[in-house]
């Protein structure tokens, strides 16, 4: 569907069934996920209340859902046993499988290996 920047404002609802805005047009009182999480509240079981389109050529235009402020509700507190299983997750994606050395950041999934073991590898196919 190609839309304009005059397509994507719909108040009422009535051409996408929720109020519609175009990107960073978003009235007061409304906010995305990102936005919420950034005043330390999340969106509490609401339903998306609007939405945000941005046209893009060739494409599906982006959407970004709208959320209430005034029924948002706070972010749950981070408990000690939540924050120790994290750390400890978190460890063990530090761990090279490799060489069995923490390697000082996660290493990606993609790669597999810490960059030391990786450089090796490549050395080896070279």
């Amino acid at each position: 569907m190609r839309l304009s920047l005059a397509d994507c404002f719909d108040p009422e609802g009535e051409r996408f069934g929720i109020p519609t805005f175009p990107w960073r047009y978003a009235p007061e009182g409304y906010a995305t996920r990102r936005q919420l999480r950034a005043r330390g509240l999340r969106p509490g079981g609401q339903h998306v209340a609007a939405q945000l389109l941005r046209p893009r050529r060739r494409r599906e235009p982006l959407t970004a859902h709208l959320y209430l402020l005034d029924r948002a509700k706070p972010v749950h507190p981070m408990t000690p046993a939540k924050s120790a299983a994290l750390a400890k997750a978190n460890a063990a994606q530090r761990i090279c499988p490799t060489c069995r050395k923490d390697a000082g950041y996660r290493i990606p999934r993609s790669r597999g290996m810490c960059g030391a073991c990786l450089h090796i590898e490549e050395q080896r196919t070279a």
